[in-house]
């Protein structure tokens, strides 16, 4: 198909392979070392739930994760580890499942989301922040959309960091992966952030690798573009090692997120 190649990661990353193994060993490491409330419920269907990683004392805010895989791939913990950062900084870190594809379509995947979202502040205090990488970074770009969260939450969500998102789904049809995405025309315009507006006021700083695949700096650079917002392009980082910065309180990445 002709996008297949553009949108193509692990053979164009080093030993590309070898990452999919090393977050789930690190991801489980960190759940044995840090415990958290695992398998919480938000909603009925068999993929609603959500991880809560707590720190030590009252959460500082509510940083939700949701997990890339080009929306056919993965759980939540293949990346637990990456909730590190932010428990670190005294937040609590939701990373919620949702149904894949082709069992689900995007929009009700976008919908879940929401609802996570919805679910885990309701028992966590304070800001939030959304973040999320590559399909996730989508998903979390759609939180910004007015169409999503309730008024009353989205007035606590502080910012969303979208990491290496896509944000244009049109490109995405003419590729192999759409056969079980099922997005046709109609899909690609009601659910790509680049073709949406952002919730007014609402702060959005979008994430992506310097050594990213030219697709991604694109689909990074189109929502900058729509939504007027800062695109920092994390120079040497490519599409699997970009996410390594929310395992570090302090790193450039958790300043963008929590300040």
């Amino acid at each position: 198909m002709r996008y297949d190649e553009a949108f193509a990661n692990a053979k164009y990353i080093p030993d590309g392979d070898t990452y999919p193994p090393r977050w789930s060993a690190k991801a489980a490491a960190f759940r044995a070392a840090a415990g958290g409330r695992l398998g919480l419920r938000y909603g009925p269907a068999e993929a609603e739930w959500f991880d809560l990683f707590l720190p030590e004392g009252d959460p500082a805010g509510l940083m939700v994760f949701v997990h890339g895989g080009y929306w056919l791939d993965f759980s939540p913990r293949d990346f637990s580890h990456l909730a590190a950062g932010a428990v670190a900084r005294g937040w609590a870190v939701a990373m919620p499942a949702y149904t894949l594809a082709p069992a689900a379509r995007i929009a009700g995947i976008v919908r879940q989301v929401a609802a996570a979202v919805t679910a885990a502040a309701a028992g966590i205090a304070g800001p939030i922040v959304i973040t999320g990488h590559s399909a996730g970074g989508h998903l979390s770009a759609r939180m910004a959309c007015p169409d999503t969260l309730p008024d009353a939450l989205a007035g606590r969500v502080a910012r969303i960091v979208p990491i290496s998102p896509l944000t244009d789904l049109r490109p995405l049809r003419e590729t192999s992966m759409n056969a079980d995405l099922r997005i046709d025309a109609a899909e690609a315009r009601a659910e790509s952030p680049a073709l949406l507006p952002r919730r007014a006021g609402l702060p959005v700083h979008v994430w992506v690798g310097g050594g990213e695949r030219p697709a991604f700096l694109d689909q990074a650079r189109r929502l900058g573009n729509a939504w007027a917002c800062p695109v920092t392009i994390d120079a040497g980082k490519h599409h699997f090692d970009v996410i390594e910065g929310l395992e570090v309180g302090e790193s450039p990445l958790m300043t963008a997120l929590l300040g």
